[in-house]
């Protein structure tokens, strides 16, 4: 098996960011080094994540971003370490994530997540009932 195939069927077909799944996307996904180092464990498969464009356009090499409440710099959710849940919730109406961390706030504003492409396709999803 492929690595992106590996790093896809890991994910579920979805970007590990934003949660949209790629079959809903224009564009192919693509993998994303969560840790953009120079070292020998850059392709690592703990280092990689699929990603939509949207996603890795905005993380571009980041790992760090600052939290939208105070300001200070923090760590970017990393789908491999992290666990969704501690740092996200989906709102009552599943359209949009509500942060529960610095790291989600954070998150969510550098990568946009809330963003109205994403929101769209979530409103698809749910009256597709997917």
């Amino acid at each position: 098996m492929s690595v992106r195939r590996m790093v896809a069927k890991r994910a579920g077909n979805r970007c590990e960011y934003c949660l949209s799944p790629e079959s809903f996307s224009i564009d192919s996904f693509t993998i994303d080094h969560i840790i953009p180092s120079l070292t020998e464990d850059r392709d690592a498969p703990d280092n990689l994540a699929y990603s939509c464009h949207n996603c890795n356009n905005r993380k571009q090499d980041d790992i760090v971003a600052l939290d939208p409440s105070t300001n200070v710099p923090v760590p970017l959710y990393h789908p491999r370490h992290d666990k969704w849940p501690e740092h996200f919730v989906w709102s009552p109406d599943l359209l949009t994530l509500i942060p529960l961390s610095p790291t989600g706030r954070a998150t969510i504003s550098r990568l946009h997540l809330n963003r109205i492409g994403a929101v769209n396709i979530r409103r698809a999803l749910i009256a597709l009932n997917d």
